[in-house]
């Protein structure tokens, strides 16, 4: 289910509403990149031998590489025609519930918390979720702020 208006100024329209994408899986080269972009090597991450031994029992996937995927968890979950440029704004809170395990499939729910039209765009703020399959409690929340700015 997506969540769509045909212009920006819509936005407000639909607040409150909600959108769920798809099961994604994490997997250890995942991790092994995001590992060598961000410089973080730490063990919990990198080592599944040492891993196994650990907190964990597993290598788990950094809580900046679960947030680095809210944009490809929610793309396409809100559709805005008549957009020229969608740009991230920010965050307003960000929490890493619990530690992805390398091999979870998770998925982000978006639900619009607000939406704000004023002369440079509208600001979007929606209230994200990542959840893990088969686990009780969320990966991670978000709040994150986008500006749609419409064609001109």
């Amino acid at each position: 289910m997506t969540i769509e208006v045909t212009s920006p100024d819509q936005l407000p329209d639909v607040v409150g509403r909600s959108a769920t994408g798809d099961w994604m899986v994490i997997d250890q080269d995942r991790v092994n990149r995001f590992a060598d972009v961000s410089e973080d090597h730490q063990w919990i991450h990198i080592d599944p031998e040492r891993a196994a031994q650990g907190p964990f029992r597993s290598t788990v996937a950094h809580g900046y590489l679960t947030l680095s995927l809210v944009p490809r968890l929610t793309a396409g979950l809100l559709r805005v025609g008549g957009v020229g440029l969608m740009i991230n704004y920010g965050l307003e809170r960000v929490r890493f519930v619990t530690p992805v395990p390398v091999g979870s499939r998770v998925r982000a729910t978006t639900t619009l918390a607000a939406a704000e039209v004023s002369a440079r765009g509208t600001r979007v703020t929606s209230d994200v979720v990542v959840e893990m399959e088969d686990a009780e409690r969320p990966a991670l929340v978000a709040r994150t702020i986008a500006l749609v700015v419409p064609a001109s």
